[in-house]
């Protein structure tokens, strides 16, 4: 069922769903809780603690290990903005050889699979060059 008002949630099930469908047994598909959402000072506490223990400003949503194949996937609804912590992560992920997408439907998921070199059981329903 979908939610209202979380349209980034929703997608995000729905390409966790699909790259589990897509890719082969033994992939492994994160996604990496890094941000508190409580307000105040004991979110801001809680957020520091956090970032104590390694969580990294701009981490992408969700992160695709797959047979040798790392892909970040920075998921965003329709009008969606990167933030500049989202911008620094991509470019400094790029730098280091790795796979980054920004995702706004499932096509764009299956896509980026695609463009970075990723074996699926589905075909891509697009054709697309590197970003």
């Amino acid at each position: 069922m979908k939610r209202r008002g979380t349209p980034e949630a929703d997608l995000q099930r729905a390409v966790v769903s699909a790259l589990h469908f897509a890719l082969p047994q033994g992939t492994i598909i994160h996604h990496s809780a890094n941000e508190v959402s409580e307000a105040g000072p004991r979110g801001a506490r809680k957020q520091a603690i956090l970032v104590g223990m390694g969580v990294h400003a701009g981490f992408a949503d969700l992160m695709v290990l797959c047979e040798g194949r790392v892909l970040f996937l920075e998921l965003k609804s329709l009008k969606g903005r990167l933030s500049p912590a989202q911008e620094a992560f991509r470019d400094t992920v790029l730098a280091q050889g790795f796979g980054w997408a920004l995702v706004r439907s499932l096509d764009d998921a299956l896509g980026a699979l695609a463009d970075n070199g990723f074996t699926t059981r589905v075909a891509s329903p697009i054709v697309r060059s590197a970003p």
